[in-house]
């Protein structure tokens, strides 16, 4: 079957809650493990669902991941400025890498900021250990902003997060 992009149904809400929280917690990037306050933003779906886009990779009834998609001047917008789109929360399932999920998020992350008017780029944020994550954002013609890293725990935590860019 084919992979679908989507947005994510509320009965999806919180089986896609789960894949992105679990995402995080496999792939090391809670700094706090199961304690870390991050943890209930990125269950918590229906919040971003109200604020923002929350788009799914299905294939067949199986959900693969999802992210998040801040148009301009949204409010779940971590680093976008005017005239920016930002991407947040992308996850896929371990058992639902490879299989181009990810990528087709991006992609559909990438139209939907081009679509909106005023739109000049789309902007994320990635954790540095996140090497694949970033092999991907460069294929798709992504550039490192380094001037725009930044920490979203000043004082508490030591974690600079890299900043990308697509200019549309």
């Amino acid at each position: 079957m084919d992979l679908l992009i989507r947005p994510a149904e509320p009965a999806e809400y919180t089986a896609l809650g789960e894949i992105t929280a679990q995402a995080y917690l496999g792939d090391g990037l809670l700094d706090f493990g199961e304690s870390d306050a991050y943890l209930s933003e990125l269950r918590d779906v229906a919040r971003r669902a109200a604020a923002a886009e929350v788009l799914v990779a299905v294939r067949g009834d199986v959900l693969l991941g999802g992210v998040t998609f801040v148009p301009a001047g949204g409010p779940m917008a971590d680093i976008a400025g005017p005239g920016e789109a930002e991407i947040r929360m992308l996850a896929v399932a371990r058992a639902g890498r490879g299989q181009g999920a990810g990528e087709a998020l991006v992609r559909t992350c990438a139209e939907r900021a081009r679509a909106l008017a005023g739109c000049h780029s789309l902007v994320l944020s990635t954790q540095p250990t996140m090497r694949a994550a970033h092999r991907l954002y460069e294929r798709l013609g992504f550039r490192r902003i380094p001037a725009r890293d930044w920490n979203p725990l000043p004082g508490v935590l030591d974690l600079t997060l890299l900043t990308y860019e697509l200019t549309l």
